[in-house]
């Protein structure tokens, strides 16, 4: 890695150069990418957005103009900016000028407020702060002012639409036979920082080089059989890992098919342009997909062009799992991943029963895969609970300005503790079982709640659920079950009725919910991950710790 970014931890070279050998990295650039994409795909549609309609020469154009535009604004290799952008047309654009002249998002979702970007803008360093103007009742220039007094080092506010007092980046524009076909990025600089999607602690930064999303997205492609016949309706937050490069909107472009953008995820919006677009490939999230399975029923759109919703983010449950294929009419893909690297991904020569029960299998044979006791960090066998730990050609060997934490979220030898547990099948697929932090500790009895969330999930009354632990003066921690009801319940769930449900499914007495709480929905993350964090930040202040 060059030293265009301090801070940030490379591969050892001489894995870098075996991952060359092999073809993984390919000495690319995603700017570079885009102008050959460009020049093979020319009037094809890239993106959809709203009433307009680019073609892959006009995207490669407009980033080429946007990217003169941000070198005469004085942005120049190196500089991080923090882009915080709808699902929109402009945020394609505004990647790729960023990316043609070195310069680094960091990748911002909506959702995120003062606390978020305040970190972000302080961490990163970051020289400017790129924004929409309004967006669900929310003034995101009343943010930037607030940014912009609390970080000395953010000099520029672009904002998409009414720019109030800052400046408008439909005006950061230049000539795109300009300066910037002149400014040298290389391979191995970092491309993009993503943010680390924890419910816990103030998000990471993580940095991906050109060299492995590059891979990470035309692999991901290979694997979902992408073809320039597909179109690709981006329903989460496009900064997000997942529909980004998951294949997302790198893969997509890579193979010369469409994005369609949306900025609501609802059924009502997005069944509607899956009708007028032909759409054929999406990502959701669990939450979502349910929520999809649900309207489908009852919609009268034409979803027929669906072939392929990839379900990710948490863990699919097997319930949902086995209903989507028929509530939407096509294939299903469980994907279990990170934004700091590792990718699993079930296949479509799987049986059924693996992709309704597994989260896949790692993406690239290059992926190193470790399964281990988190005690004393022993390789477990295939079938045991452990820590899932892994290294390869697009994981991260070390998070951006974070070398503290860095010593202990990496093994001595490169591999990145995830933290999550797993079991890994004999065919190689993992079973994703929780976190090590979304471990319940009732009085020294340790309880995965994603187990128990899966069996809770199976009861006809239970439509959503969390299971987290309250303080206990006693115990330590109580088991608490947070449910939404089913659609079409009669009634909420009965604490005694889940406990009979849980002990007839062979379930542990000590892993039996000492609490239930039934709410009308679940608070979620920027990412759409429900977050446990104000869960338990909740119902602890209103009844306090327990005596």
């Amino acid at each position: 890695m060059t030293g265009l970014l301090e801070g940030t931890v490379g591969w050892p070279e001489e894995t870098a150069r075996a991952y060359r050998a092999a073809g993984l990295w390919r000495g690319e650039t995603l700017g570079g990418l885009l102008a050959a994409w460009a020049k093979r795909s020319g009037d094809a549609t890239a993106v959809v957005s709203g009433d307009e309609r680019l073609s892959y020469r006009d995207l490669d154009r407009r980033a080429a103009e946007r990217a003169a535009g941000l070198l005469a604004l004085g942005v120049r290799s190196g500089d991080r900016l923090v882009v915080q952008l709808p699902n929109t047309a402009e945020f394609v654009v505004l990647l790729f000028g960023l990316l043609r002249i070195g310069a680094v998002p960091v990748l911002a979702l909506p959702a995120h407020r003062r606390t978020e970007i305040l970190h972000l803008a302080e961490l990163s360093q970051a020289v400017g702060y790129v924004i929409a103007d309004v967006r669900e009742g929310f003034d995101y220039r009343d943010l930037a002012a607030e940014v912009v007094a609390a970080v000395p080092s953010v000099r520029q506010v672009l904002v998409l639409g009414d720019p109030g007092p800052y400046t408008a980046l439909a005006d950061v524009s230049g000539d795109p036979a300009g300066p910037e076909d002149a400014v040298p990025v290389a391979p191995s600089d970092v491309a993009v920082l993503l943010i680390s999607g924890g419910t816990t602690g103030r998000p990471k930064l993580i940095p991906r080089t050109h060299d492995d999303y590059a891979y990470n997205a035309r692999a991901a492609a290979e694997v979902c059989g992408l073809t320039e016949a597909d179109r690709y309706l981006v329903a989460l937050p496009v900064a997000h890992n997942f529909p980004l490069a998951c294949p997302g909107v790198l893969g997509v472009l890579g193979v010369g098919g469409t994005l369609v953008m949306t900025e609501s995820p609802s059924p009502d919006t997005a069944f509607a342009l899956v009708e007028r677009e032909r759409v054929t490939v999406t990502a959701l999230v669990p939450p979502l997909a349910r929520l999809w399975a649900d309207a489908a029923a009852w919609s009268r759109l034409d979803l027929s062009s669906l072939r392929l919703v990839q379900v990710g983010g948490a863990k699919c449950d097997t319930d949902l799992a086995r209903r989507l294929p028929g509530a939407l009419g096509c294939d299903l893909q469980q994907v279990f991943g990170m934004a700091e690297g590792l990718l699993n991904f079930t296949r479509a020569d799987d049986p059924f029963e693996t992709v309704a029960t597994t989260q896949g299998r790692p993406l690239s044979p290059s992926d190193e895969v470790r399964v281990v006791d988190p005690d004393d960090g022993s390789d477990v066998p295939d079938g045991e609970i452990g820590e899932l730990l892994t290294r390869g050609p697009y994981t991260l060997r070390g998070y951006y300005r974070a070398e503290a934490y860095n010593t202990t979220a990496f093994t001595p030898d490169g591999f990145f503790r995830t933290g999550d547990l797993v079991r890994r099948t004999p065919t190689g697929h993992l079973v994703v079982e929780g976190r090590i932090k979304d471990v319940v500790n009732r009085g020294g009895e340790k309880v995965p709640a994603t187990e128990l969330e899966d069996l809770l999930l199976a009861h006809p009354a239970v439509g959503l659920a969390a299971v987290i632990g309250l303080p206990d003066a006693d115990l330590g921690e109580r088991l608490c079950a947070v449910v939404v009801p089913a659609a079409g319940a009669e009634r909420p769930p009965r604490l005694k009725e889940l406990k009979a449900h849980l002990t007839a499914l062979g379930v542990a007495r000590f892993k039996l919910p000492d609490r239930l709480v039934v709410l009308p929905e679940l608070p979620l993350t920027a990412v759409g991950k429900i977050s446990k964090r104000d869960l338990v930040a909740r119902l602890t202040s209103e009844e306090g710790p327990r005596p």
